[in-house]
């Protein structure tokens, strides 16, 4: 096992008792160790209020990585770089006492004092952990310090301002690393490479040849164990604010002059700007929000939001949100967005489909049937993969054509099954590549388009909750926002990549 150039560095991961680094960040770590993806002198150190001894982190980390991945190749020789320290936030001798560790565990592993903290707890903490590093002396270093921050970034934009503030009291805007965990799927990173890759794409890509782009992320579970967490978020601010508006800026930006890190956020930045505002009385016009009730989810009755746990019987929070976005510049001048997100939809899936205009004259129409329209589907998870729908003549001796596809599935032979998404970011962290992360720019504009739409709904008490099944494809009213303007969703299920 060879390993890579990638800079040695000592990782501390603030809440490594917790489900993020059980689920995603052990397992993720192992994997690029076992690639050679990092350096051979790394060391992990893992901070949290259990009382637990090195030997009992050890044993959770091993544990981990055996049930997320189920293998044991150099798993003892893994786990030999992982130590713990019981640590309360807010007690500055917690933190001296981790100085202490982390100066010793430097030389140990020669990392030139090079530091990621991972803050992988609750937002509440953030303040108060960055503050400390900053007076505690942790961040005193000769290497490279970076800070990894877990969404949510704040619940709105003067709360995302007011972290933002106290945060770059202890690290510059380059050190901090926002995670958002869509942009490190490869089929997310993808649509760069569809996009500017490609020469019969690249100019097609605007008004004059796209009617419309949707973007669909639906989850076919309920919110589980998160009903305190969702009460106060709800799926615009878990889910709009971030991921599908960061798919959409990746999807509408201009081609950056290079490839780097800044040249892409500054396209990115564009887009945000250039979305048009609602204003008060236009919010329902072009959003709609969603509730699940009781139904059926993969053949078990499961029960409605308001029934979970933790959650007002009466609440008004949204599981499902479906939108129009309009990007009032010159390529997408008249395309609309549409978006939708929610719970307890009738699958899991993730995918983007762009639709093509109408040709001007149809030859073919066949059986007075209208041609099918050209679909360029990108499908994110749970399979990846991208798939042209085009028209071709039907066999036999009329002229008439039928619907094709082609396709390319990422977890064929013909590609490598893909990292991680957290595989990916981590190890982009420790390189120093932040284009995967988002900058404070981002943050903050995507707030201020959001929040006009929640100060809009917090202010009508009076919605019609519950109004979809579990199990169902979301409400009513989100197939009428795109009927206006004569068109439709296309289906989640239908479009799926054919199993290669």
């Amino acid at each position: 096992m060879t390993h890579s150039n990638t800079p040695s560095t000592l990782v501390m991961i603030f809440g490594a008792t917790g489900d993020l680094a059980k689920r995603k960040l052990f397992p993720s770590l192992y994997h690029l160790y076992q690639k050679g993806r990092i350096s051979k002198e790394f060391a992990v150190i893992g901070v949290a209020r259990r009382d637990w001894s090195d030997e009992k982190f050890k044993e959770h980390v091993k544990s981990s990585v055996l049930n997320a991945i189920g293998t044991s190749e150099n798993i003892d020789e893994f786990v030999s770089h992982f130590y713990y320290q019981s640590h309360d936030v807010s007690d500055s001798d917690s933190y001296q006492a981790l100085k202490n560790l982390a100066t010793e565990l430097d030389e140990r592993y020669q990392t030139n004092g090079n530091r990621i903290f991972y803050l992988a707890m609750a937002p509440e903490f953030f303040g108060t952990i960055t503050d400390h590093l900053k007076a505690d002396g942790l961040t005193d270093t000769s290497g490279y310090k970076r800070l990894v921050i877990e969404k949510p970034f704040g619940h709105n934009l003067e709360s995302a301002e007011e972290l933002n503030n106290r945060i770059r009291e202890s690290f510059t805007e380059d050190q901090i690393y926002r995670i958002d965990h869509y942009l490190g799927k490869e089929m997310v990173q993808n649509i760069e490479v569809i996009r500017f890759a490609n020469a019969f794409f690249e100019p097609l890509w605007n008004n004059r040849y796209i009617s419309n782009i949707q973007v669909t992320s639906s989850e076919e579970l309920g919110v589980e164990e998160r009903g305190r967490y969702y009460e106060k978020s709800g799926a615009l601010r878990d889910m709009v604010q971030n991921h599908m508006l960061q798919m959409v800026a990746l999807l509408a930006m201009e081609p950056p002059i290079k490839l780097t890190t800044e040249e892409i956020r500054s396209e990115k930045v564009k887009v945000f700007r250039a979305l048009r505002p609602l204003k008060d009385d236009e919010v329902d016009q072009y959003f709609v929000r969603g509730q699940y009730d009781k139904g059926v989810s993969k053949g078990q009755k499961v029960r409605g939001y308001r029934e979970e746990e933790n959650v007002d019987p009466s609440s008004n929070t949204e599981t499902y949100v479906a939108g129009k976005l309009m990007i009032d510049n010159f390529r997408w001048a008249g395309v609309p967005f549409y978006i939708r997100t929610g719970k307890r939809m009738e699958t899991k899936s993730t995918k983007i489909v762009i639709q093509f205009k109408d040709i001007p004259m149809n030859l073919y129409y066949g059986m007075d049937k209208p041609l099918a329209p050209n679909l360029l589907v990108i499908h994110i998870q749970p399979e990846e993969g991208i798939t042209l729908h085009l028209n071709a003549k039907k066999s036999g001796q009329i002229i008439e054509t039928t619907p094709v596809k082609l396709n390319f599935a990422n977890t064929s032979i013909d590609a490598m099954n893909t990292p991680e998404a957290y595989e990916k970011l981590l190890h982009d962290c420790m390189r120093g590549d932040a284009t995967n992360f988002t900058h404070w720019d981002e943050v903050k504009l995507s707030w201020a388009y959001v929040d006009e739409i929640s100060k809009v709904w917090e202010a009508t008490r009076d919605v019609n909750f519950p109004n979809y099944e579990a199990g169902s494809v979301g409400p009513k009213a989100a197939d009428e926002l795109l009927a206006k303007d004569h068109f439709h969703w296309w289906p989640i299920l239908d479009l799926d990549v054919d199993q290669c």
